[in-house]
């Protein structure tokens, strides 16, 4: 299916991983130029070999988003040596799975700075670019822990809670310039990030990984665990113009696990 993002530039944060790997990669089928940031520098040659395997042009930047400048200098190369920012998907993450009792301020703090404020300060960097350029398209990442309890992962909770609310609110100002922004919520999706929480649940029950794997699975009613591409599908939809009407929503891919009605 062509979603005419051929030529467009797109900035992706953690996107040389998971969900962020997947969704450069599918917005680079689907001939669109890619800048990806990560912290480690291997992984972001090995996907933008792969970017560049579809005949596009791919940016690579070594960057750890909780740090403010580091936000600015990533915004500023990425305009610099693209030119342009037609979309940007803010989908760097951090996680820490323990219980509230183990949970440092320094572990709350880092996890809102790496995700909830690198968004609301590359949003703030971006939006200029885009309202130069007549419009553009901005996709935050959430997480289901908006909507439900984990109590393993209670500063997700608290960040992609933060996430949804800053979707909507900032899609109201920036809808003048053209510019939509919505929110996707990944349900239990295969990379390393949720792996590692289901070895700490399966060490903390005392079963095997499996066992784990299989009861999550099996709380998934289209019975299977979500791939990094069903996220970049959703993403690369509200990228494209058949969602230009489309703005403030946040959307969960979860399989159907979600229990709250979300209206």
């Amino acid at each position: 299916m062509d979603f005419e993002l051929k030529d467009k530039v797109a900035l992706v944060t953690g996107g040389s991983r998971g969900i962020g790997r997947a969704t450069a990669l599918m917005l680079a089928r689907q001939g669109t130029h890619v800048a990806i940031c990560g912290r480690t520098l291997q992984s972001l040659e090995e996907t933008a070999a792969a970017i560049r395997d579809f005949g596009v042009q791919c940016w690579i930047y070594q960057s750890d988003v909780s740090q403010p400048k580091e936000i600015e200098q990533l915004v500023s190369r990425t305009g610099s040596d693209a030119k342009r920012i037609d979309i940007l998907v803010n989908n760097a993450v951090t996680s820490t799975s323990a219980s509230f009792d183990q949970l440092t301020d320094e572990q709350f703090q880092y996890h809102i700075d790496v995700k909830l404020m690198a968004y609301i300060r590359i949003a703030r960097l971006v939006l200029p670019l885009m309202q130069t350029q007549g419009g553009g398209r901005i996709v935050n990442v959430g997480g289901m822990t908006a909507r439900i309890v984990a109590p393993l992962r209670m500063t997700n909770g608290v960040v992609n809670a933060g996430v949804a609310n800053f979707t909507k609110q900032f899609s109201g100002y920036a809808a003048s310039s053209n510019v939509t922004v919505n929110c996707v919520h990944p349900g239990y999706t295969v990379t390393e990030r949720v792996m590692q929480v289901f070895e700490r649940e399966a060490k903390e029950s005392g079963v095997s990984i499996e066992e784990i794997v299989a009861k999550r699975t099996g709380d998934i009613p289209l019975g299977r665990l979500i791939e990094p591409d069903d996220l970049a599908s959703a993403i690369v939809f509200f990228c494209s113009p058949m969602a230009r009407m489309i703005t403030g929503q946040c959307i969960a891919v979860d399989g159907g696990s979600g229990t709250s009605i979300a209206y």
